[in-house]
């Protein structure tokens, strides 16, 4: 596996950002933020000072709505994913990721009713269809992030969505902490990592790591993201699992709040990673 994270540089040197993930031990980087297809030699740069020091660009993000109720947003959106993921070609990512898209007017991620809905399914197929069929990515693949807020919450779900869009260029983003909406779920985790692993695994192109617990006192249900080891989501089982991958896939910290935090959760990955016999 290739560990990744922030990294919390704020230049734009190419080397000098490949040097911040030596210094964390990272072997898996997100794509900067000011990265565009329109600048070719930067783009080259960036190829090649990754690649002297073996590190991989895990993802790049494409974070928006392509579903959303308002057309002409959805437009310009669909428009700015096909941009990412020709990006993604160009650097040879291991992935551009988004989410599915949403109905709620309010942000880009929230719930609505019709999220659950044939016709959004259908509508979120033809849309994904649309963007790989644009673009025809040669070394990359596009890629969808497990939410809580849609019908991709479950490896079943992710399965029949990825047959139905039939396209080869469309893999799987793996955060199954997305997936546990309730307090069952939650306890009975360790079988559904090994469940999801089982259906998923060959398709599974990047992975969020972070870990979840139940808030006790609250009389309604509240799931929080915490540091990881201090949550109750089995990091031994999902270390073991991943271990079992073909390829070395990256799996990228996330949703911390300062670089210390980053680095107690890395910390925790190295070590259950090591009892799991695996290499970072």
């Amino acid at each position: 596996m290739r560990l990744g994270g922030p990294v919390f540089y704020n230049g734009r040197d190419p080397e000098e950002f490949a040097l911040a993930h030596v210094k964390k031990g990272y072997k898996a980087a997100l794509c900067p933020d000011y990265l565009t297809i329109d600048r070719p030699e930067e783009i080259k740069a960036f190829k090649e000072s990754l690649a002297r020091h073996d590190i991989v660009i895990a993802e790049v993000g494409a974070w928006c709505n392509p579903l959303s109720p308002d057309k002409d947003e959805a437009r310009r959106n669909i428009e700015y994913i096909i941009n990412r993921l020709l990006l993604a070609d160009a650097l040879g990512a291991r992935t551009c990721v988004n989410i599915v898209g949403t109905r709620y007017k309010n942000n880009w991620f929230g719930p609505s009713r019709e999220c659950y809905e044939p016709e959004f399914f259908l509508q979120a197929v033809e849309t994904v269809r649309y963007i790989v069929d644009t673009v025809k990515p040669k070394n990359t693949k596009y890629s969808l992030e497990m939410m809580p807020y849609c019908f991709l919450d479950s490896p079943e779900e992710y399965l029949r969505f990825l047959e139905l869009v039939d396209r080869e260029e469309v893999g799987i983003h793996l955060d199954l902490c997305n997936c546990i909406n309730n307090p069952r779920l939650l306890y009975n985790n360790t079988e559904f990592i090994k469940h999801s692993f089982e259906i998923l695994g060959k398709d599974i192109l990047s992975i969020h790591l972070k870990d979840i617990r139940l808030n006790p006192d609250l009389t309604t249900v509240y799931l929080e993201e915490v540091i990881i080891g201090t949550g109750e989501f089995d990091y031994m089982t999902l270390m073991e699992e991943i271990a079992k991958l073909p390829e070395d896939v990256p799996c990228m910290l996330e949703h911390l709040s300062t670089e210390e935090e980053y680095d107690k959760a890395a910390e925790s990955v190295r070590y259950y990673a090591g009892k799991a016999g695996m290499k970072i």
